[in-house]
């Protein structure tokens, strides 16, 4: 059963997705403080504190990030920094994702023996976009969801997040995942991580999967790309953009493999296979950290 901790996340979470759901369908017309606020079920003066305690920032300030206006401002504001990430970190194995996260590929046995012979380790932890779901070997990540308890249970998630492992040793161990969870969100809450050696993910995928994966760890946190330019970047210049997506959807290292990063030319924000809201919730997050870093 999850602890209360975990139900506390979760619920402040859901609260939070409600809201932003609704910001979603409603930005043009934007809604005030007490329309928003009323979507998660709370008073005016609670929903802020709670939002400002969760986001770091207003409401207000936050429903900014997520207009269409601003994404497509945000997708012309990238291409340059993304030009230089790609050329700097995709160039090799490591320098990806600003030093926070180096990525290695199954070998094409391993891939064949779908985790013969590995132990994955497992556990649920509470984050800052609600529960989630870590898997590691000792190689490093090889799974992060989240768990959205409208949809699925935690043995859901866990055979999902784990298909492809099928000849694996599955061990619950949530004292050995934490510190990883601690790494990854605590640097969110911080905006930066404390240093040390760079988290590792162990990517299992076709070829053109690990490429497109690889081409994620690229984007920098608040910035935002397109699938067609995830597909010029790795040389597939034209009808590319559908097999993306469906790589980008295949992505089973959520946050750390940031496919949150990728929308629409449009500047429409698409869909998210843990949830459009939490997928809102990133991007929004993201966005008002960095504008809040910039006017330092």
């Amino acid at each position: 059963m999850p602890d209360t901790d975990t139900l506390q996340y979760t619920q402040d979470y859901e609260r939070i997705a409600a809201a932003l759901a609704y910001v979603d369908e409603n930005f043009q017309d934007q809604p005030s403080l007490a329309e928003i606020a009323a979507q998660a079920e709370l008073s005016e003066f609670h929903f802020q504190r709670l939002f400002t305690r969760w986001v770091g920032i207003s409401p207000k300030k936050f429903l900014q990030q997520l207009t269409l206006e601003r994404a497509k401002q945000s997708l012309e504001a990238s291409a340059s920094v993304l030009d230089a990430a790609y050329d700097a970190g995709l160039s090799g194995p490591g320098r990806l994702h600003d030093l926070f996260v180096t990525c290695d590929a199954v070998t094409p046995g391993e891939y064949k023996a779908r985790g013969a012979g590995m132990t994955i380790r497992y556990g649920f932890h509470p984050t800052l976009f609600g529960e989630c779901l870590l898997l590691m070997t000792d190689r490093g990540i090889c799974g992060l969801a989240f768990i959205d308890p409208q949809r699925e249970t935690r043995a859901e998630a866990l055979a999902y997040l784990a298909r492809g492992w099928s000849n694996a040793t599955l061990l619950e161990d949530a004292a050995a995942t934490r510190p990883y969870i601690d790494r990854m969100f605590g640097a969110a809450d911080r905006g930066a991580d404390e240093g040390g050696e760079p988290l590792r993910v162990l990517l299992r995928g076709t070829e053109f999967q690990v490429k497109v994966w690889r081409a994620l760890l690229t984007i920098p946190p608040g910035h935002l790309t397109t699938y067609e330019d995830i597909g010029h970047r790795i040389g597939y210049t034209s009808n590319a953009s559908r097999a993306i997506g469906r790589a980008n959807g295949s992505n089973l290292i959520s946050w750390l493999v940031p496919c949150h990063r990728v929308i629409r030319k449009t500047g429409a924000i698409g869909g998210y296979r843990w949830g459009r809201e939490r997928k809102l919730a990133m991007i929004g997050w993201e966005a008002a950290q960095q504008a809040e870093q910039s006017a330092v």
